[in-house]
C-alpha cells in the first residue's frame, strides 16, 4: 500500500495459488467484471435514482411552464450545436448579438459526441434528441461505474461508493441527465485513468484518445495517461526491467483524438491556429483567470443571480479541494487531469455559469469528502446527502428552466 492507503498499482497482488494445481487461479474476465458490478451496485443504484428523481421533477416542472421536457433536457443551449451537427454535418454559422463582434462558428463543438448521435440514429432512426439523451444517460451510468472503479482500486469499497454518490449530487449534475457531452467524456476518461492505473496501456491511449474527441478539455485525459508512463518507464528503467510493448503506442495515441480535431479544424479553416480562432469568434479566450476574478469581483459588489453565486461557490471548493488531494498524496495522474481540467475551466473567458459544468468531469476533487465520508458516523450520512441531493434537484430545475444563462 501507498500513502494513506492508497494501492500501489505497480505491486498489485498476484492472484492466490490453486490448492489442487500450485498454479494461480485466474478467474475468468465474466467472473471479474460480475463481482465487480456487485460491489459498485449500491453506488450505482444511488446515482439512477438520483438522477430519475431530477429528470421526473424537472419534467413536471417544464410541462408546468408550458414546455416539453424533452425539449428542456435535448434541445437547449449546446445541444442545439450537437443535433444540428448530427443531422447536418459542419457548417454552421450564426451571427452573435449585433456589435459583439462574435460568431458562433459548430467547429468549436468536438465531433464525437454527433457522430455517435448519427451513426445510432441511422441504425435505429427514433430521433437525434432521443438518441442522443439515451447516449448521455448511458455514458453517465458508464461514468459513474469507472469513478467506482477507480475509487475502489485506489482507496478502498466505502470510498468509492461515497465518491459515486457524491457525483450524483453535485449542483452542477443535472447536466448528465442533458444531451451534453459532460458524461461521455467523464465516461472515457475514467476507464482510462482504470486501464492506466493496471497497465492497459493501449486501452488506456485509445479512450484517452476518444476523450480527446469528445470535448475540448479531453486533452485532460491524454495527460493523465501520458503521465502515468512516464512514471511507469521511470520506474522500469530504474528497476532494469522493460517497460511493455504498448507504452510507445499509447503515448501516441492518447493525444492523437484532441490533436487530429484540432488539425483537421487548422485545414479545413486554412490556418493552423484555426480552432482557437473559432473559439475566440465564439466569445470563449483564455485570459489566465483574469474573467474569474472579474466575477469574483463583480459578485461581491453587486447582486448576482443563483447560477453565479453556485459557480462561485464550486470554484472555490475545487481549489479547496484540490489542496487536499495534494496535501493527502493522491496519485500524480489524478492530480495532473484534476489540474488541467481547472486551469482549462478557472482560466478560460465564457459563460461564468458554465464553470461548475467544466469542472462536472474532475471526479478526484471529491476523493478528500469521499474519504472522510466513508469513515463518517451513519446519521451525519444521513442529514448531508439529503441535503446534497435536495440543492441538487432544486438547482437543476432552476438551471434547466428559470436561468437565462446556459448550464
Amino acid at each position: 500500500m501507498g500513502e494513506h492507503g492508497v494501492a500501489d498499482v505497480d505491486d498489485a497482488p498476484r492472484n492466490p495459488p490453486s490448492a489442487r494445481s500450485g498454479r494461480p487461479s485466474t478467474p475468468s474476465r465474466l467472473t471479474r467484471t460480475r463481482a465487480a458490478l456487485r460491489r459498485a451496485l449500491p453506488g450505482l443504484v444511488v446515482f439512477a435514482a438520483m438522477r430519475l428523481a431530477v429528470v421526473a421533477a424537472l419534467s413536471v416542472w417544464a410541462v408546468r411552464t408550458g414546455r416539453h421536457p424533452r425539449t428542456v433536457l435535448g434541445m437547449e443551449w449546446d445541444s442545439l450545436w450537437y443535433i444540428r451537427i448530427a443531422r447536418h454535418g459542419y457548417g454552421t454559422v450564426l451571427s452573435g448579438p449585433a456589435g459583439s463582434g462574435v460568431v458562433y462558428h459548430d467547429m468549436a463543438f468536438f465531433p464525437l459526441y454527433p457522430a455517435l448521435i448519427r451513426a445510432v440514429n441511422t441504425a435505429v432512426p427514433v430521433g437525434e434528441v432521443n438518441v442522443a439523451l439515451a447516449l448521455s444517460w448511458s455514458a453517465a451510468v458508464v461514468a459513474a461505474a469507472g469513478l467506482y472503479a477507480v475509487g475502489e482500486l485506489l482507496y478502498g469499497r466505502r470510498p468509492a461508493l461515497a465518491l459515486v454518490a457524491l457525483w450524483a449530487v453535485l449542483p452542477q449534475a443535472v447536466v448528465v441527465t442533458m444531451a451534453y457531452t459532460e458524461p461521455l467524456m467523464t465516461a472515457f476518461a475514467a476507464w482510462a485513468l482504470y486501464a492506466a492505473f493496471t497497465h492497459r496501456w493501449l486501452t488506456a491511449g485509445l479512450l484517452a484518445s476518444l476523450a480527446g474527441l469528445t470535448r475540448p478539455n479531453g486533452i485532460a485525459a491524454a495527460a493523465a495517461v501520458l503521465t502515468a508512463l512516464g512514471l511507469h518507464a521511470w520506474r522500469c528503467r530504474r528497476e532494469g526491467r522493460p517497460v511493455g510493448r504498448w507504452a510507445g503506442p499509447a503515448a501516441v495515441l492518447a493525444p492523437a483524438g484532441w490533436f487530429g480535431y484540432v488539425v483537421w479544424v487548422g485545414v479545413k479553416t486554412g490556418s493552423p491556429w484555426g480552432y482557437f480562432t473559432v473559439q475566440r469568434r465564439f466569445g470563449s479566450t483564455f485570459d489566465f483567470g483574469h474573467y474569474t476574478l472579474y466575477m469574483f469581483k463583480h459578485l461581491v459588489l453587486a447582486k448576482a443571480s443563483l447560477g453565479q453565486y453556485t459557480a462561485a461557490a464550486v470554484a472555490i471548493g475545487a481549489v479547496a479541494l484540490f489542496v487536499l488531494g495534494v496535501l493527502d498524496r493522491q496519485p500524480l495522474p489524478l492530480l495532473v487531469y484534476t489540474a488541467t481540467l481547472m486551469v482549462m475551466a478557472l482560466g478560460g473567458a465564457h459563460f461564468f455559469t458554465s464553470r461548475p459544468r467544466l469542472l462536472l468531469p474532475a471526479f478526484p476533487l471529491l476523493l478528500p469528502v469521499a474519504l472522510t465520508l466513508s469513515r463518517a458516523r451513519l446519521r451525519t450520512v444521513a442529514v448531508l446527502m439529503p441535503a446534497l441531493a435536495a440543492y441538487s434537484l432544486v438547482f437543476g430545475i432552476y438551471l434547466t428552466t428559470v436561468a437565462n444563462s446556459p448550464p
